[in-house]
Parts: C-alpha cells; structure tokens; sequence
C-alpha cells in the first residue's frame, strides 16, 4: 500500500466544511451505491473523517482531516490503483475543490 496525500484549500468554518462532507457522502451512497460497493465513513474526531470505500473489488482506505484553511486527505492505495494515482489525486482535487468553494 502506498498513501497519496491531497490538499484541497477552503475558507469555511470547519462546521460547514463538515456540513458539506456529510451531504456529499449521503449524495455518493445514494447515487452510486449500486455500483461503488461498500462505502463506510465515519468521524473518529470532530475534525477528522475515516473512511472506507470498496470499488471493482478494491479495497480503498484513508481519511480526511479539517484543517483551519485546508482539507487534508490521505489515501491507502493497494498496488493495483498505483498505475491511475494522477487521475485519482486530480479527481480528489477537482471535486473536493468544487464542493468546498465558497459560495
């Protein structure tokens, strides 16, 4: 396994930047639960979110932590998603960007 660290940049309370995490992954399960497989997430801290994602059969763990101005993720990727590393670091950024512009 190897860890893939993001870092998204916010300007929002970290009450709404959770507000939003919780939103998005309530949207995810509903949209994409059929065809993601198990997605388990659950807040360990008031600032920090673990997760579990599976996906084709690939087990995909990390975690997200509220920072003051930023989103940390880290992701555990099994040996098979090293090759699509730069897709899923882009597509981490992209829509966690998207979701927590301020508006």
């Amino acid at each position: 396994m190897k860890t893939l660290e993001v870092r998204v940049p916010h300007s929002l309370d970290p009450v709404e930047v959770r507000r939003r995490l919780d939103s998005a992954l309530a949207s995810a399960r509903n949209d994409f639960g059929d065809s993601l497989g198990d997605l388990d997430a659950s807040w360990d801290e008031a600032d920090r979110l673990a997760f579990l994602l599976v996906v084709r059969g690939l087990k995909i763990r990390g975690n997200l932590e509220v920072q003051v101005t930023e989103l940390v993720v880290q992701v555990d990727l099994p040996g098979t998603a090293l090759l699509f590393k730069g897709p899923i670091r882009d597509g981490i950024q992209e829509r966690l960007g998207g979701l927590l512009a301020s508006t």
